[in-house]
């Protein structure tokens, strides 16, 4: 449906959805959204798992940091830190390698149980049993399969220790501890929902550690708790009142799977949801003439980008490599297609990050794109395909690209899908390009630099499945002065080792950065509290109300 082309028939969406029956919101029949309810338009067709171990994109991510607790968060008044959650406090060891964290005192999960520190070193466990997509967060502390029982453990029932293999910088441990990898779960309501993998049935070894169950329920502490998830329809939240914390102001927030940007504007328009969350700049003009309707934005570490898969033999050529930097008309797509949602952005540290490097040196230039594809052997241009997410900016950006690379002989096909689905591929390493987005998984520059510079196993078995390594960018050299700058005390050598690696990654990769995100959210006026944070785990809910 092209924008502008929607017919939009009021709450019409609530018939379809059984499951929202059986909470006993009315179809068709109200004025505007219930008091003690949100509702928000999300495109959430990148959701594949609920799980906190599995679980790698950025709606699910949003979603987990209101239903999960962790021992630390980060704090939004100064991201550089970490802040208590679950811990009251902790020390560090003077060798630099043990945290200890003293838990505070009466803390339930969802579910009435109790929360101990068995339950933070057995979720630790879990996530490196598990060996999931987002493991390597807590992996890179040095935790593994054989270990992690002996370096994530109960002290008593409020203490947990964690012993890491080298004496890092707290703030990056604390960094990773504070994403969504490393949510404590309720271990007793998940080991009576185990999947047996083994014949031994061996609780430790052979079974599934909740996952299966995990992919649609979830075992947390945070101030909402999942109701119901249905793909690509919606997803509902209830306020958890067992919360240690402050009571959540809402009882109930449901996110309602909308893709078209017009589509939720008219939704809002209507009153029939209180929050738009992917409006394009054109929808986002419209709203912002409405009383009725105000804007909440703020900028991401979130960085949109195109990538190349050096599988390919004549994309994995330098020359062609370098010739897509070129094929971007980065000034055409900063003023229209993410006007307002973001800024255009060439290196992979976001803004506001230790060691970011303001450089956009390229812009579109056909002729020198064709110098150098003529230089790589292929004068007569090249075909490949370009896996895209449905949906605004990406599929404009998309076209855009294909529109210039044609102009260099250069003839992509698009093939457009779910984000799922082009992710499950990516992740797979069966693309030729894919133009994609990358959150920072903790506040840190190692966190992007691992992804974007390290690739320390090229093979397909891998471990540490980096975005290098989706594109089986085979960069050892790069890979050492990744781990280097993560060893590095001092604050501004390492900050200067981080811009050297953007350099590198700028001019030689496969990786043709286009912009940094700026989230806007279009909310209605009766509704309060409601803040976007720096990430999408940072977008809490506990203190939204509504009038």
């Amino acid at each position: 449906m092209m924008m502008g082309q929607a017919v939009y028939q009021p709450r019409r969406w609530l018939v379809g959805i059984t499951f929202l029956v059986l909470l006993m919101l009315p179809a068709i029949t109200f004025a505007g959204t219930p008091i003690g309810t949100l509702v928000e338009a999300f495109a959430l067709d990148e959701m594949i798992t609920m799980d906190p171990g599995e679980a790698f994109e950025l709606s699910a991510a949003e979603v987990n940091a209101n239903v999960y607790d962790l021992l630390v968060r980060f704090d939004l008044t100064d991201t550089t830190k970490v802040k208590p959650d679950l811990a009251e406090s902790w020390t560090v060891s003077a060798n630099g390698l043990t945290y200890t964290f003293k838990l505070r005192s009466g803390l339930k999960f969802a579910s009435g149980n109790p929360i101990t520190a068995e339950d933070v070193a057995w979720s630790f466990e879990r996530v490196v049993r598990l060996d999931k997509t987002p493991a390597f967060i807590i992996e890179q502390l040095g935790l593994t399969g054989d270990n992690v029982t002996e370096r994530a453990k109960a002290m008593g029932p409020d203490v947990f220790a964690l012993t890491v293999d080298e004496p890092y910088s707290p703030t990056f441990v604390l960094n990773c501890l504070a994403s969504t990898v490393a949510s404590v779960v309720d271990k007793k309501l998940v080991l009576d929902h185990l999947k047996a993998v083994a014949p031994n049935d061996d609780y430790r070894y052979d079974n599934d550690f909740g996952n299966d169950w995990l992919k649609t329920h979830t075992a947390g502490s945070g101030p909402f708790k999942l109701r119901e998830w249905r793909a690509n329809e919606a997803l509902v939240l209830d306020r958890n009142d067992q919360f240690w914390g402050e009571k959540a102001k809402l009882s109930r927030v449901i996110y309602r799977h909308m893709k078209e940007s017009s589509t939720q504007r008219l939704a809002l328009e209507a009153g029939d949801i209180d929050v738009a969350r992917n409006l394009d700049p054109n929808d986002l003009d419209a709203v912002a003439k409405n009383d009725e309707i105000s804007l909440s934005s703020a900028p991401k570490g979130t960085i949109y980008y195109l990538s190349l898969n050096q599988r390919n033999e004549k994309l994995a050529r330098p020359e062609v490599r370098q010739a897509f930097k070129y094929l971007v008309d980065y000034d055409a797509i900063g003023t229209t297609l993410i006007r307002g949602i973001g800024e255009i952005h060439q290196t992979f540290l976001p803004k506001g990050v230790l060691g970011e490097l303001e450089e956009n040196p390229f812009k579109l230039d056909v002729a020198k794109a064709k110098e150098l594809l003529d230089r790589a052997g292929l004068k007569d241009g090249l075909s490949v395909t370009m896996d895209v997410r449905s949906g605004q900016p990406v599929t404009g950006i998309a076209e855009s690209i294909q529109q210039t690379a044609g102009e260099a002989g250069v003839k992509i096909e698009i093939i457009p899908g779910d984000d799922k689905q082009t992710l499950t591929k990516y992740r797979a390493r069966n693309h030729d390009i894919y133009i994609g987005q990358w959150g920072q998984d903790y506040f840190d520059p190692h966190s992007n630099a691992q992804t974007f510079a390290s690739n320390t196993d090229n093979s397909d078995d891998s471990k540490n499945q980096t975005l290098a390594w989706r594109n089986a960018w085979n960069v050892p050299e790069l890979s050492k002065q990744t781990e280097a700058a993560l060893l590095e005390k001092d604050t501004g050598k390492r900050a200067e080792m981080y811009r050297h690696l953007q350099k590198e990654v700028l001019d030689t990769s496969p990786f043709v950065i286009i912009f940094q995100q700026i989230e806007v959210a279009a909310v209605r006026s009766n509704v309060k509290g409601f803040e976007l944070g720096p990430s999408f785990d940072t977008n809490y809910l506990g203190n939204v109300a509504k009038e």
